[in-house]
């Protein structure tokens, strides 16, 4: 049975510098098809008839955010990041409380170097999570063989790779309760390094939605440059 869409927020976490790119500025500003690639990750949401709005957190002193045209978007908002990830997206969640948005409304938080995002994949995760209790995230079951190894590089085990998925974005849970598993794993010092696993450490199960494996995040060089030849040729 499916369910219409919700409406919903949109956090797109963008205070990260990339380093491991190693270019001239933090990669979600690196250019993409005549765009940064932050703007195709936005893009991705601006033009859905269920956004109530989306925050963008960037550092305090990102020079970049300000000549980018959708930086006066009426629907955008900007709110200062945060030393990590979970900090970015709790000042996110913050501002979106100051807007009025209730413990009850949906939440989407999208990687910034995530901007190939299908809008069939989001229309999934938004029906198929509509009603969900906790709510969950895109992913993608592991396609290669997995190793565990020591702190050697030595191979310890073949993993079970029936068993492992690789977490994409958008994650999608309530505000208020990813509120509080983010504000309450930050105090705690827990290792946080999505906002599944923050709901997770809360006790609770996300569940997971198969999306595509190509909405991939441009990490490296080689990621950017697939992008780039995919898109020259649709």
């Amino acid at each position: 049975m499916s369910y219409p869409s919700p409406a919903f927020w949109a956090v797109i976490p963008a205070a990260g510098v990339g380093a491991r790119m190693a270019a001239d500025r933090p990669k979600q500003y690196l250019q993409l098809g005549g765009r940064s690639i932050l703007e195709h990750s936005i893009g991705c949401f601006l033009d859905h008839p269920g956004l109530k709005g989306l925050v963008v957190s960037v550092a305090s002193d990102d020079p970049f955010w300000p000549s980018l045209p959708c930086s006066v978007d009426p629907r955008i908002a900007r709110v200062e990041g945060g030393r990590e990830r979970a900090d970015s997206v709790l000042n996110a969640l913050l501002h979106l409380h100051a807007l009025g948005a209730s413990d009850e409304d949906w939440v989407l938080v999208h990687d910034a170097a995530r901007p190939n995002l299908s809008r069939e994949d989001l229309d999934k995760l938004l029906s198929e999570l509509a009603l969900d209790p906790v709510g969950g995230l895109l992913a993608v079951p592991a396609r290669d063989t997995l190793k565990r190894v020591d702190k050697n590089g030595r191979v310890l085990e073949t993993v079970d790779r029936s068993l492992i998925w690789q977490a994409y974005t958008p994650q999608m849970f309530r505000l208020g309760a990813l509120h509080r598993a983010l504000a309450d794993s930050l105090v705690a010092d827990a290792k946080i390094t999505d906002e599944a696993s923050a709901m997770e450490w809360a006790g609770l199960a996300p569940r997971l939605i198969e999306g595509r494996s190509d909405n991939i995040k441009v990490t490296r060089p080689e990621d950017l440059e697939w992008l780039r030849l995919r898109w020259a040729n649709r």
